[in-house]
Protein backbone atom coordinates (compact mmCIF):
# COMPACT_ATOMS: atom_id res chain seq x y z
CA UNK A 1 0.00 0.00 0.00
CA UNK A 2 1.17 3.79 -0.77
CA UNK A 3 1.72 6.36 1.84
CA UNK A 4 -1.73 8.02 1.05
CA UNK A 5 -3.95 4.65 1.26
CA UNK A 6 -2.71 3.94 4.75
CA UNK A 7 -3.43 7.30 5.62
CA UNK A 8 -6.72 7.24 4.39
CA UNK A 9 -9.59 10.13 4.55
CA UNK A 10 -8.63 12.03 8.27
CA UNK A 11 -10.77 13.34 10.01
CA UNK A 12 -9.00 14.16 13.42
CA UNK A 13 -5.53 14.83 14.17
CA UNK A 14 -2.82 15.37 16.95
CA UNK A 15 0.00 16.97 16.40
CA UNK A 16 2.85 16.69 18.88
CA UNK A 17 5.61 19.43 19.35
CA UNK A 18 8.93 18.72 20.98
CA UNK A 19 11.09 21.00 22.69
CA UNK A 20 13.54 20.58 20.17
CA UNK A 21 10.79 21.74 17.51
CA UNK A 22 10.33 24.62 19.24
CA UNK A 23 13.52 25.98 19.74
CA UNK A 24 15.03 24.64 16.55
CA UNK A 25 18.26 24.37 18.44
CA UNK A 26 18.27 27.91 20.34
CA UNK A 27 16.81 28.74 23.78
CA UNK A 28 13.73 30.23 23.38
CA UNK A 29 10.75 29.40 21.07
CA UNK A 30 11.35 30.17 17.18
CA UNK A 31 8.50 32.11 16.28
CA UNK A 32 9.06 31.11 12.64
CA UNK A 33 8.49 27.66 13.32
CA UNK A 34 5.45 28.01 15.26
CA UNK A 35 4.08 30.36 12.60
CA UNK A 36 4.65 27.40 9.96
CA UNK A 37 2.48 24.89 12.11
CA UNK A 38 -0.41 27.79 12.62
CA UNK A 39 -0.29 28.66 8.49
CA UNK A 40 -0.23 24.35 8.24
CA UNK A 41 -3.04 23.76 10.55
CA UNK A 42 -5.25 26.61 9.30
CA UNK A 43 -5.04 24.77 6.10
CA UNK A 44 -6.07 21.49 7.17
CA UNK A 45 -9.11 23.19 9.21
CA UNK A 46 -9.87 24.75 6.10
CA UNK A 47 -9.96 21.08 4.53
CA UNK A 48 -12.56 19.77 7.34
CA UNK A 49 -10.30 18.30 9.54
CA UNK A 50 -9.71 18.86 13.25
CA UNK A 51 -6.60 19.40 14.86
CA UNK A 52 -5.57 19.15 18.52
CA UNK A 53 -1.61 20.19 19.48
CA UNK A 54 0.45 18.64 22.03
CA UNK A 55 3.28 20.97 22.74
CA UNK A 56 6.58 20.96 24.91
CA UNK A 57 8.98 23.20 25.59
CA UNK A 58 7.73 25.15 29.10
CA UNK A 59 10.53 24.28 30.97
CA UNK A 60 13.29 24.47 28.12
CA UNK A 61 11.81 28.00 27.82
CA UNK A 62 11.58 28.47 31.41
CA UNK A 63 15.00 27.84 32.13
CA UNK A 64 16.49 29.85 29.42
CA UNK A 65 14.56 32.80 30.95
CA UNK A 66 15.88 31.99 34.54
CA UNK A 67 19.11 31.64 33.51
CA UNK A 68 19.14 28.10 35.16
CA UNK A 69 21.40 25.12 34.99
CA UNK A 70 19.60 22.38 37.00
CA UNK A 71 21.79 18.86 37.48
CA UNK A 72 19.53 16.29 35.42
CA UNK A 73 17.54 14.85 38.83
CA UNK A 74 16.80 18.36 39.83
CA UNK A 75 13.13 18.04 39.79
CA UNK A 76 12.15 21.76 42.01
CA UNK A 77 14.13 24.13 39.73
CA UNK A 78 12.39 22.04 36.37
CA UNK A 79 8.87 22.57 37.68
CA UNK A 80 9.51 26.25 38.60
CA UNK A 81 10.46 26.44 34.95
CA UNK A 82 7.58 25.25 33.50
CA UNK A 83 5.64 27.40 35.09
CA UNK A 84 7.62 30.08 34.05
CA UNK A 85 8.15 28.93 30.60
CA UNK A 86 4.09 27.71 30.19
CA UNK A 87 2.89 31.37 30.15
CA UNK A 88 5.71 32.62 27.63
CA UNK A 89 5.14 29.61 25.57
CA UNK A 90 1.31 29.75 25.03
CA UNK A 91 1.86 33.55 24.39
CA UNK A 92 4.11 32.60 21.48
CA UNK A 93 1.49 30.03 20.52
CA UNK A 94 -1.20 32.77 20.54
CA UNK A 95 0.83 35.19 18.52
CA UNK A 96 1.29 32.97 15.90
CA UNK A 97 -2.55 31.65 15.75
CA UNK A 98 -3.94 35.17 15.60
CA UNK A 99 -1.95 35.86 12.42
CA UNK A 100 -4.35 33.21 11.41
CA UNK A 101 -7.42 34.24 12.56
CA UNK A 102 -7.36 31.96 14.98
CA UNK A 103 -8.46 31.17 18.90
CA UNK A 104 -6.39 28.80 20.94
CA UNK A 105 -7.01 27.17 24.16
CA UNK A 106 -4.77 25.96 26.85
CA UNK A 107 -5.06 22.62 28.66
CA UNK A 108 -2.77 21.60 31.11
CA UNK A 109 -3.00 17.83 31.82
CA UNK A 110 -1.74 15.21 34.42
CA UNK A 111 -1.72 11.97 32.86
CA UNK A 112 -4.02 10.61 35.44
CA UNK A 113 -6.98 11.53 33.02
CA UNK A 114 -7.40 8.29 31.08
CA UNK A 115 -7.80 6.54 33.97
CA UNK A 116 -10.35 8.71 35.90
CA UNK A 117 -13.53 8.48 33.91
CA UNK A 118 -15.29 11.50 35.24
CA UNK A 119 -11.83 13.66 34.53
CA UNK A 120 -12.00 11.95 30.57
CA UNK A 121 -15.37 12.79 29.62
CA UNK A 122 -15.11 16.20 31.29
CA UNK A 123 -11.57 16.72 28.80
CA UNK A 124 -13.81 15.10 25.96
CA UNK A 125 -16.88 17.17 26.32
CA UNK A 126 -14.26 20.41 26.49
CA UNK A 127 -11.58 19.21 23.53
CA UNK A 128 -15.44 18.38 21.93
CA UNK A 129 -16.87 22.07 22.08
CA UNK A 130 -13.61 24.16 21.67
CA UNK A 131 -13.39 21.99 18.75
CA UNK A 132 -17.41 22.94 17.22
CA UNK A 133 -16.26 26.56 18.26
CA UNK A 134 -13.09 26.31 15.89
CA UNK A 135 -10.85 26.66 18.82
CA UNK A 136 -7.32 24.95 18.40
CA UNK A 137 -6.51 22.97 21.67
CA UNK A 138 -3.15 23.56 23.04
CA UNK A 139 -2.11 21.10 24.78
CA UNK A 140 0.80 20.56 27.70
CA UNK A 141 1.45 18.12 30.74
CA UNK A 142 0.94 20.09 34.12
CA UNK A 143 5.04 20.14 35.10
CA UNK A 144 4.86 22.24 37.84
CA UNK A 145 3.29 19.35 39.76
CA UNK A 146 3.45 16.05 37.85
CA UNK A 147 7.47 15.08 39.18
CA UNK A 148 6.48 11.88 37.39
CA UNK A 149 6.47 13.17 33.98
CA UNK A 150 9.53 15.63 34.50
CA UNK A 151 11.41 12.77 36.07
CA UNK A 152 10.84 11.31 31.92
CA UNK A 153 9.07 8.11 34.22
CA UNK A 154 6.13 8.41 31.07
CA UNK A 155 8.34 10.10 28.65
CA UNK A 156 7.96 13.59 28.31
CA UNK A 157 4.80 14.49 26.48
CA UNK A 158 5.23 11.45 23.57
CA UNK A 159 3.17 9.17 25.68
CA UNK A 160 0.63 11.68 26.89
CA UNK A 161 -0.31 12.74 23.21
CA UNK A 162 -0.81 9.03 22.09
CA UNK A 163 -2.62 8.49 25.06
CA UNK A 164 -4.97 11.43 24.03
CA UNK A 165 -4.83 10.50 20.06
CA UNK A 166 -6.49 7.04 21.03
CA UNK A 167 -8.98 8.53 23.82
CA UNK A 168 -10.03 11.14 21.45
CA UNK A 169 -10.79 8.71 18.69
CA UNK A 170 -8.33 10.42 16.45
CA UNK A 171 -6.99 9.06 12.94
CA UNK A 172 -3.47 10.35 12.71
CA UNK A 173 -1.08 11.14 15.38
CA UNK A 174 2.05 13.04 13.96
CA UNK A 175 5.21 13.80 16.28
CA UNK A 176 7.17 16.40 15.04
CA UNK A 177 10.95 15.88 16.49
CA UNK A 178 14.75 16.46 15.79
CA UNK A 179 14.97 13.12 13.99
CA UNK A 180 13.59 12.46 9.99
CA UNK A 181 12.53 8.83 11.46
CA UNK A 182 12.92 5.33 13.19
CA UNK A 183 16.52 4.50 11.81
CA UNK A 184 17.51 0.94 11.77
CA UNK A 185 20.61 1.95 13.72
CA UNK A 186 21.84 5.37 15.31
CA UNK A 187 22.44 7.76 12.35
CA UNK A 188 24.96 9.82 14.86
CA UNK A 189 26.96 6.55 15.36
CA UNK A 190 26.74 4.80 12.14
CA UNK A 191 26.95 6.96 8.55
CA UNK A 192 24.95 3.72 6.61
CA UNK A 193 22.40 4.40 9.03
CA UNK A 194 18.74 3.87 7.29
CA UNK A 195 15.87 5.43 7.49
CA UNK A 196 12.41 2.72 7.93
CA UNK A 197 9.23 4.57 5.79
CA UNK A 198 6.84 2.03 7.30
CA UNK A 199 6.79 0.16 10.41
CA UNK A 200 3.44 -2.64 10.44
CA UNK A 201 4.08 -4.55 13.17
CA UNK A 202 6.18 -3.49 16.76
CA UNK A 203 8.45 -6.51 17.59
CA UNK A 204 11.50 -6.78 19.37
CA UNK A 205 13.58 -6.04 16.39
CA UNK A 206 12.03 -2.23 16.61
CA UNK A 207 12.25 -2.27 20.02
CA UNK A 208 15.84 -2.22 19.88
CA UNK A 209 16.17 0.36 16.44
CA UNK A 210 14.85 2.95 19.63
CA UNK A 211 18.33 4.50 20.89
CA UNK A 212 18.80 7.14 23.92
CA UNK A 213 17.22 10.74 24.03
CA UNK A 214 17.76 12.25 21.30
CA UNK A 215 17.87 16.51 22.59
CA UNK A 216 20.05 17.39 25.79
CA UNK A 217 16.58 19.60 26.25
CA UNK A 218 13.86 17.35 26.26
CA UNK A 219 13.68 14.07 27.44
CA UNK A 220 11.67 12.26 25.03
CA UNK A 221 13.59 9.86 23.04
CA UNK A 222 12.91 7.05 20.27
CA UNK A 223 11.78 4.21 22.85
CA UNK A 224 9.10 7.03 24.20
CA UNK A 225 8.00 7.51 20.87
CA UNK A 226 7.44 3.49 20.11
CA UNK A 227 6.10 3.38 23.42
CA UNK A 228 3.38 6.02 21.99
CA UNK A 229 3.25 3.77 18.39
CA UNK A 230 1.98 0.81 20.42
CA UNK A 231 -0.62 3.02 22.33
CA UNK A 232 -1.81 4.28 18.75
CA UNK A 233 -1.42 0.94 17.22
CA UNK A 234 -3.81 -0.66 19.54
CA UNK A 235 -5.92 1.90 19.49
CA UNK A 236 -6.83 1.61 15.15
CA UNK A 237 -4.85 5.35 14.86
CA UNK A 238 -1.75 5.56 12.53
CA UNK A 239 1.24 7.77 14.07
CA UNK A 240 4.05 9.40 11.88
CA UNK A 241 7.43 10.57 13.48
CA UNK A 242 9.22 13.02 11.09
CA UNK A 243 11.48 15.94 11.41
CA UNK A 244 10.05 19.52 11.93
CA UNK A 245 12.50 20.45 9.93
CA UNK A 246 10.72 19.73 6.43
CA UNK A 247 9.19 22.32 5.11
CA UNK A 248 4.98 22.11 5.40
CA UNK A 249 5.64 18.61 7.11
CA UNK A 250 2.62 18.21 9.25
CA UNK A 251 0.55 19.09 5.72
CA UNK A 252 2.75 17.06 3.30
CA UNK A 253 2.67 13.85 5.73
CA UNK A 254 -1.13 14.31 5.75
CA UNK A 255 -1.66 14.27 2.25
CA UNK A 256 0.62 11.00 1.68
CA UNK A 257 3.92 11.88 1.25
CA UNK A 258 6.63 9.24 2.53
CA UNK A 259 7.87 11.67 5.25
CA UNK A 260 9.61 9.99 8.05
CA UNK A 261 8.25 6.87 9.71
CA UNK A 262 4.83 6.04 9.59
CA UNK A 263 3.86 3.01 12.29
CA UNK A 264 0.16 1.90 10.55
CA UNK A 265 -2.61 1.02 13.02
CA UNK A 266 -4.17 -2.22 14.00
CA UNK A 267 -7.38 -2.51 11.83
CA UNK A 268 -8.69 -5.00 13.83
CA UNK A 269 -9.14 -2.33 16.69
CA UNK A 270 -11.40 -0.16 14.26
CA UNK A 271 -13.52 -3.25 13.76
CA UNK A 272 -13.64 -3.72 17.91
CA UNK A 273 -14.80 0.03 17.57
CA UNK A 274 -17.48 -0.92 15.66
CA UNK A 275 -18.39 -3.83 17.75
CA UNK A 276 -18.85 -1.20 20.72
CA UNK A 277 -20.71 1.01 18.56
CA UNK A 278 -23.43 -2.01 17.84
CA UNK A 279 -23.76 -3.08 21.18
CA UNK A 280 -23.76 0.85 22.98
CA UNK A 281 -27.38 2.11 24.27
CA UNK A 282 -28.55 4.49 21.80
CA UNK A 283 -29.29 8.52 22.82
CA UNK A 284 -31.74 9.08 19.85
CA UNK A 285 -32.49 8.25 16.09
CA UNK A 286 -31.50 9.88 12.82
CA UNK A 287 -34.19 8.87 10.16
CA UNK A 288 -32.31 8.81 6.43
CA UNK A 289 -34.19 8.80 2.84
CA UNK A 290 -33.40 5.67 0.81
CA UNK A 291 -29.79 7.25 -0.72
CA UNK A 292 -28.79 7.73 2.49
CA UNK A 293 -29.63 4.47 3.48
CA UNK A 294 -28.12 2.84 0.34
CA UNK A 295 -24.86 5.10 0.91
CA UNK A 296 -24.49 4.02 4.74
CA UNK A 297 -25.23 0.12 3.49
CA UNK A 298 -21.95 0.71 1.24
CA UNK A 299 -19.64 1.66 4.24
CA UNK A 300 -20.33 5.20 3.15
CA UNK A 301 -20.27 8.60 5.22
CA UNK A 302 -24.15 10.06 6.41
CA UNK A 303 -24.60 13.53 5.05
CA UNK A 304 -26.88 15.74 6.23
CA UNK A 305 -28.72 15.91 3.35
CA UNK A 306 -29.83 12.26 3.34
CA UNK A 307 -31.20 13.03 7.08
CA UNK A 308 -35.21 13.17 7.37
CA UNK A 309 -35.79 13.69 10.45
CA UNK A 310 -33.70 13.98 14.31
CA UNK A 311 -35.69 12.11 17.28
CA UNK A 312 -33.94 12.36 21.25
CA UNK A 313 -31.65 14.79 22.66
CA UNK A 314 -27.85 13.30 22.18
CA UNK A 315 -24.94 15.08 22.21
CA UNK A 316 -21.90 14.85 19.84
CA UNK A 317 -20.13 11.65 20.41
CA UNK A 318 -22.92 9.59 21.79
CA UNK A 319 -24.62 7.03 20.27
CA UNK A 320 -27.66 7.05 17.56
CA UNK A 321 -30.11 4.75 15.25
CA UNK A 322 -29.77 5.06 11.93
CA UNK A 323 -33.03 4.18 10.60
CA UNK A 324 -34.65 4.20 7.56
CA UNK A 325 -38.36 2.31 5.98
CA UNK A 326 -39.00 2.15 9.81
CA UNK A 327 -35.95 -0.49 10.42
CA UNK A 328 -32.94 0.59 12.24
CA UNK A 329 -30.38 -0.47 9.71
CA UNK A 330 -26.99 0.84 11.53
CA UNK A 331 -25.93 2.81 14.61
CA UNK A 332 -23.22 5.80 14.27
CA UNK A 333 -21.51 8.73 16.46
CA UNK A 334 -22.55 11.65 14.99
CA UNK A 335 -20.12 14.72 14.77
CA UNK A 336 -23.01 16.74 15.66
CA UNK A 337 -25.59 17.22 18.61
CA UNK A 338 -29.37 17.01 17.78
CA UNK A 339 -29.86 20.35 17.71
CA UNK A 340 -27.11 21.02 15.19
CA UNK A 341 -28.69 18.18 13.22
CA UNK A 342 -31.91 19.23 13.28
CA UNK A 343 -30.59 22.23 11.96
CA UNK A 344 -28.77 21.25 8.83
CA UNK A 345 -30.84 18.18 7.95
CA UNK A 346 -32.01 17.65 4.40
CA UNK A 347 -29.18 20.34 4.17
CA UNK A 348 -26.06 19.78 1.51
CA UNK A 349 -22.74 19.67 3.09
CA UNK A 350 -21.13 23.47 2.04
CA UNK A 351 -24.51 25.08 3.54
CA UNK A 352 -23.33 23.87 7.26
CA UNK A 353 -21.15 26.49 7.75
CA UNK A 354 -23.33 29.49 6.92
CA UNK A 355 -26.35 27.82 9.12
CA UNK A 356 -24.24 26.82 12.25
CA UNK A 357 -21.55 29.20 11.99
CA UNK A 358 -18.86 26.06 12.34
CA UNK A 359 -18.16 22.70 10.56
CA UNK A 360 -17.20 20.16 12.53
CA UNK A 361 -17.04 18.06 9.02
CA UNK A 362 -18.79 17.80 6.09
CA UNK A 363 -20.34 14.01 7.26
CA UNK A 364 -22.66 13.96 10.32
CA UNK A 365 -21.44 10.80 10.54
CA UNK A 366 -18.03 9.55 9.05
CA UNK A 367 -18.19 5.68 8.17
CA UNK A 368 -15.91 4.64 10.56
CA UNK A 369 -18.19 5.31 13.08
CA UNK A 370 -20.72 3.75 11.69
CA UNK A 371 -21.80 0.30 12.60
CA UNK A 372 -24.13 -1.49 10.42
CA UNK A 373 -26.55 -3.78 11.92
Amino acid sequence: MTRKEIIGDVGEIVIKVGTSSITMGGSGASQDFMDSVATQVKKLKDGGMDVLIVTSGAIGIGLAVMDAHPKPNEVPIRQAAASVGQGILMQKWNDSFQKQGMVVAQILLTLDFYSDREKYLNLRNTIQTLLAHNVVPIINENDAICVKEIDAMFGDNDTLSAVLASKMDADLLIILSDVDGLYDKNPKLHKDAKIIPTVSEIDDSIIAMAGDPTSNVGVGGMRTKIKAAQICKDAGCNMIIASSSVPDVITRTVSGEEIGTIFVADKKMRRQKRVWIKTASSSGKLTVDDGAAGAVKKHLSLLAVGIMEVKGNFDRGDVVDIECGGKVIAKGVPDYGSSEIDRIKGLHSEKIQEILGHKNYDNVIRSENIALL
